[in-house]
């Protein structure tokens, strides 16, 4: 039984298998807040406005605005980044409030986005954060 070689040439490999070992993102491809920002803004005010808060609703509506808030920034071309988005609601009695997170990234590539909804009755805090994906 013989065996046959066959040379594959790189320009002949399909452009999955190519490394691009990229680092870092092109700037048309980086993580624009202020983009974001509107995006997220779109999407909560589509959601809750004219509602008034209600706490068998509300779990329903965060996670429908999570999701919606996620789709939307994916359709913004921002290929190479995981997202993860935070939405809090909560009724609206004249408290305050103090949302943190803590992050471990690459202030270069990496950021983030938020938007604050209110009105009479609640309150909506949607946090998108983009990490680049290496």
């Amino acid at each position: 039984m013989a065996e046959t070689e066959v040379a594959i040439t790189p320009s002949e490999l399909p452009s999955a298998a190519e490394n691009s070992y990229i680092i870092r993102p092109n700037f048309k491809d980086k993580f624009k807040p202020a983009i974001v920002k509107d995006a997220i803004q779109e999407v909560v005010t589509e959601h809750l406005k004219g509602k008034d808060y209600d706490p068998e609703q509300a779990p329903a509506w965060c996670k429908a605005i999570t999701e919606a808030v996620k789709e939307k920034v994916k359709s913004l071309g921002m290929d190479r980044y995981k997202l993860a988005v935070n939405v809090v609601i909560g009724e609206q009695r004249g408290q305050g409030i103090k949302v943190g997170c803590r992050c471990f990234w690459d202030s270069d590539t990496d950021n983030y986005a938020q938007h604050l909804y209110m009105n009479e009755s609640m309150f909506c805090l949607a946090t998108a954060f983009g990490v680049f994906f290496y």
